[in-house]
């Protein structure tokens, strides 16, 4: 049985269609995003990493991007309204998103951040996002997300 995550019983309380898929987790490895796609058997530009930034103007931006792309920090500040954006360390992310590396989800933070997720989303049926913890994605149209949280789509990687 899943157990269900915040992100997916957000879904399920705005009765947004989703599916859920589960994959192994090594706890002692890093898993990339094109690691997971690999292990649920999709395309790795259909998974979508979520990355938390720091930005001088809000302190905290969201990007959610392909698993198999790089972010350019340029356009996420410029998408944002700051000079510039720095990576969130590593040891900030679950104080500031409620989630750990490996199991970051833009649904259900703690807080709502700016979110912006990359634009060649909205050329797709559905994209993979994480469901909150390591081991579970969840696969969602990029406009239903779009419903779940308040984001803009725009050119987010090099």
């Amino acid at each position: 049985m899943i157990v269900k995550t915040n992100a997916a019983r957000i879904l399920d309380k705005l009765n947004i269609p989703y599916e859920l898929r589960t994959y192994e987790v090594d706890m002692d490895e890093h898993q990339s995003a094109v690691d997971v796609a690999e292990a649920i058997g999709i395309a790795p530009e259909k998974i979508y990493k979520t990355l938390v930034l720091k930005g001088q103007q809000d302190p905290y931006i969201v990007a959610v991007i392909p698993g198999n792309a790089n972010l350019d920090l340029k356009k996420i500040a410029k998408a944002s309204g700051n000079k510039n954006c720095e990576m969130l360390p590593m040891k900030d992310l679950q104080a500031i998103t409620g989630y750990i590396r490996g199991g970051c989800s833009p649904i259900g933070m703690k807080k709502q951040f700016p979110t912006f997720v990359e634009e060649l989303s909205t050329l797709e049926d559905a994209i993979v996002i994480s469901a909150g913890k390591r081991g579970l994605q969840i696969v969602i149209n990029p406009a239903d997300l779009a419903k779940v949280i308040e984001l803009s789509f725009t050119d987010l990687v090099l």
